[in-house]
C-alpha cells in the first residue's frame, strides 16, 4: 500500500478502499460517541456491511473523480481520516471533512493531513476553491480552518439535523491565490 508521511510521529496519509471496511469499522467502535458529537459517519458506518457500504460509495466518487477518502494512520493502526465529501472540477470547487477519534486528537494529525491534500488540490488538481463546513459547536474543526488559513464566510443557522437537534453550521474556505503552505509547527 502507498502513504504519504505526515512527519516524523509515524502518521501517516493513505488510501481507505473497500478491503479496509473491519478496519475501519474497528476504529469507529473505538471513537463511535467522540466522532458522533459533530457528525454522522458512527450511525452510517454502525456494522462490517454499512461500512463496506460506505467506502463503496467512496470507491464510485473517486472512480467518477467526484470525491476521495483517505486515512490517518498513526504507526499502521487507523485513527481517523479525512475526505473530499464533495469535488466538482468544472467548476474547481470541493468541499473537505474530517473525523479522528479520541486517542488522536490533538496531535495535528488533521492539519498536516489536510496541508497534503490542499496542496495537492490546488497544485495538482487545479482546484479554486476548498471549502471547510463545521458544526458551530465544533471549535478543534474550527481551528483546524484557522490554521489552514481559511477565512470563515458565514453560518448555515439550524441547517442540519443531526442526532434529532438542529444545529448550525459554519462555512470557511480558502481559494487557490491564497493558498500557501504553512510551515511545519505553525
Amino acid at each position: 500500500m502507498y502513504a504519504t508521511s505526515l512527519g516524523d510521529d509515524g502518521a501517516e496519509l493513505g488510501p481507505l478502499e473497500v478491503w479496509h471496511a473491519g478496519e475501519l469499522l474497528a476504529h469507529i467502535d473505538r471513537g463511535r460517541e467522540f466522532i458522533g458529537r459533530h457528525v454522522g459517519l458512527p450511525d452510517v458506518v454502525s456494522d462490517l456491511d454499512g461500512a463496506r457500504a460506505w467506502l463503496r460509495l467512496y470507491g464510485e466518487k473517486r472512480a467518477a473523480d467526484t470525491g476521495s477518502l483517505h486515512g490517518i494512520r498513526l504507526d499502521g493502526k487507523l485513527v481517523g481520516g479525512l475526505l473530499f465529501r464533495v469535488w466538482d472540477t468544472p467548476s474547481g470547487v470541493c468541499e473537505a471533512g474530517c473525523w479522528l477519534e479520541p486517542a488522536a486528537a490533538g496531535r495535528g494529525l488533521v492539519t498536516r493531513g489536510l496541508r497534503t491534500l490542499l496542496d495537492w488540490a490546488f497544485t495538482e488538481r487545479g482546484m479554486h476553491r476548498v471549502e471547510w463546513h463545521v458544526s458551530t459547536a465544533n471549535e478543534p474543526s474550527i481551528n483546524v480552518a484557522r490554521r489552514l488559513g481559511m477565512t470563515r464566510e458565514g453560518v448555515l443557522r439550524e441547517n442540519f439535523p443531526h442526532r434529532g437537534v438542529r444545529t448550525s453550521t459554519e462555512i470557511w474556505a480558502v481559494l487557490a491565490p491564497e493558498w500557501r503552505r504553512p510551515a511545519a509547527g505553525h
